[in-house]
């Protein structure tokens, strides 16, 4: 099984300006997802996606493939994932034939380890499911049959409409998507244009490893973590 390991990284970005070259402890923010992918023994190639030549070049110096740039259409802020994805996987394909899978870095989750990755393609190879999504557990206080929506009568309904749990111990187990890992099965990229598909697996991030950056505070808060690890 073929997995292609993608890093997408576009030029603009509104929360942090050129964010994914910030520095981060004195190292542009693009390398240490471009670092821990190469370092990750399931990926049959590592891939950057972008529409920017400097980010471009960025990549290439820390060893990533860059056979292509983005097109503009495809670096908005509107653009979502999959199709960035999709065009991704068909331009690879055409230069090395077909993969299998593509595993999805974000360049925001420097914490990632190469372990990380690993974990979530072992587990995608072992079958059974469309695609593996890192994820962490949702702390108690905000379990969904303990969260309210407001109905249009300014009443409050229960978000997962499952009836009340009174107890904690009684929750079942819930998980929010972390972000860092998706790995998701070539047929359901193309035929069913899905990032998830029908079945989705967790690989549950260890907690130390979990953090993203989408502004200035986050990559601040980030430093200050890094330098006391």
């Amino acid at each position: 099984m073929r997995i292609l390991g993608l890093i997408p990284a576009r030029g603009g970005s509104k929360g942090i300006p050129r964010k994914n070259l910030a520095l981060l402890r004195g190292r542009p923010l693009l390398a240490w997802t471009c670092e821990a992918a190469l370092a990750a023994q399931e990926l049959a190639a590592v891939v950057l996606s972008t529409d920017d030549d400097e980010i471009a070049g960025c990549g290439r110096r820390c060893g990533v493939r860059v056979p292509f740039l983005r097109p503009a259409d495809l670096a908005l802020d509107t653009t979502p994932s999959l199709p960035v994805v999709q065009h991704a996987l068909k331009a690879m394909e055409a230069l090395d034939g077909r993969y299998d899978a593509v595993c999805l870095l974000q360049p925001t989750n420097p914490l990632r380890a190469a372990n990380d990755i690993d974990a979530a393609c072992t587990l995608f190879r072992a079958g059974g499911a469309d695609s593996v999504v890192a994820v962490r557990p949702v702390p108690a206080h905000f379990h969904p049959f303990w969260t309210y929506l407001e109905d249009a009568e300014g009443c409050l309904v229960q978000a997962a409409g499952r009836g009340v749990v009174a107890r904690r111990q009684d929750l079942p187990p819930a998980f929010w998507r972390e972000g860092s890992v998706y790995v998701t099965a070539r047929d359901t990229l193309l035929e069913h244009a899905s990032l998830y598909g029908a079945r989705m697996q967790p690989y549950l991030v260890p907690e130390e490893r979990c953090g993203n950056i989408d502004t200035l505070r986050d990559l601040q808060e980030m430093e200050r973590r890094m330098g006391a690890a």
